[in-house]
């Protein structure tokens, strides 16, 4: 077997003579919706996961208008809007007092009525049902599940998979967007364990009506600032939850969990002197569904293409959740990475998906660090909304759809 961790510089320029085969390991939002975009491209795509059942976790996340364009592209715009809560406005608060920052105050229950612009907020499970569906529209019985890629070749033919079940597969290009422990990341670069970013962040959702009397009148979004935490929470649904998270610096975490129990009592004490409305949303978490989980990344990578195997999401670029972009990243990469095979359905085509994505998803990634460092300064009273990346709007100015793609940006 040869070194994975070296380039296959013989990696043939052209596929199969009917179009390339492509694998996508890991079914999360950026694989399934990859896959979509390519098999509604006409490409013979099949999606890995190791995962028996489809389970997506209970949390919220931010669909911000790059991603929105994908979804709308590869036809879910509509059923996205029947399920989606827009953000019109947000609000920033001071931890203790509740002082607006930055920002303001969002008075609306978040009900999408028309096609307006700007952030929507979903359940991750109402999305990745959504996605699941379409795949198994465009590309019926092409997602296998309880099969996790574990290793592959990559030399001078097909690459050849081996998936955790014994059985191997062969196809002409491998993507991995199995997540920030890659298996397919780790056999092209051998780093070993994504390193602990020294964050950990407690989640837990709430029906609107238990949320309701702890509620002070900030709006559906607001996100409080305070010395080396913050507290994010916003409407989904229309209005019928409330989702809740919890980001806090520490200096200590053990295991590899990412939905490890939790108690009201462990994050009332790191919150301990936090508004009233902080304080109230927490001790009306419910005990069985508090999770917490710790925030890892990884080195920036020198590139994420060797012979044709490359990576997509969390995979390539992990990100910090303090500017709410890393699902919309991954499906971003999707929609760049079926149009630049579609251009170039061979080796040419991983090129031009890297090339164009790199310098955007650096940007977004040395951003949300920023805009954590921001969020948790020691003094709040000192928040220099300006300078802060949240914002920025020109963030937002990006559509994957159109953009020009690397070998058009250089002609």
């Amino acid at each position: 077997m040869p070194n994975l961790s070296e380039p296959t510089e013989d990696a043939p320029r052209f596929m199969s003579a009917a179009g390339p085969r492509i694998l996508i390991a890991g079914a999360g939002l950026g694989g399934l919706t990859a896959g979509i975009a390519l098999a509604l491209r006409g490409f013979d795509v099949t999606v890995f996961e190791q995962a028996i059942e489809l389970r997506e976790v209970g949390a919220g996340l931010t669909v911000s208008r790059s991603a929105q364009a994908v979804l709308a592209a590869i036809g879910l715009q509509d059923a996205v809007h029947q399920l989606a809560s827009i953000t019109r406005r947000m609000a920033f608060l001071h931890y203790r007092t509740g002082e607006m920052l930055a920002g303001e105050i969002d008075p609306s229950d978040g009900r999408l009525t028309t096609n307006e612009p700007g952030a929507l907020h979903m359940h991750r499970a109402d999305m990745h049902a959504l996605l699941v569906a379409r795949f198994e529209q465009v590309a019926p019985g092409r997602l296998q599940l309880g099969r996790r890629v574990v290793g592959f070749v990559d030399a001078s033919g097909p690459v050849r998979v081996q998936l955790s079940d014994g059985g191997t597969v062969e196809g002409d290009m491998l993507i991995g967007a199995d997540g920030v422990r890659s298996a397919v990341r780790e056999k092209l670069w051998g780093e070993g364990a994504p390193r602990f970013t020294g964050q950990v962040a407690y989640r837990f959702m709430l029906p609107a009506a238990e949320a309701a009397p702890a509620l002070a009148g900030f709006g559906r979004a607001a996100v409080f600032l305070g010395p080396g935490r913050i507290f994010n929470r916003y409407s989904l649904r229309g209005g019928e939850l409330l989702n809740c998270v919890a980001i806090t610096q520490s200096d200590r975490w053990q295991g590899e969990g990412w939905s490890t129990p939790a108690t009201r009592e462990e994050m009332l004490d790191l919150y301990r002197g936090w508004h009233p409305e902080v304080t109230g949303l927490m001790s009306r978490a419910p005990q069985e569904h508090l999770i917490k989980w710790a925030l890892f990344d990884r080195p920036t990578l020198p590139g994420w293409l060797r012979g044709r195997t490359t990576l997509l999401g969390d995979a390539a670029h992990p990100m910090l959740p303090f500017l709410g972009l890393g699902a919309a990243m991954a499906i971003e990469d999707a929609m760049v990475l079926a149009r630049a095979i579609e251009r170039s359905p061979d080796v040419d085509g991983l090129v031009i998906y890297e090339e164009t994505r790199s310098d955007r998803v650096a940007r977004i990634a040395e951003l949300s660090r920023l805009q954590g460092q921001l969020s948790q300064s020691r003094d709040p009273d000192r928040y220099d909304s300006a300078s802060a990346p949240a914002q920025d709007k020109s963030i937002q100015d990006y559509d994957p759809v159109t953009v020009p793609l690397f070998d058009e940006q250089s002609v």
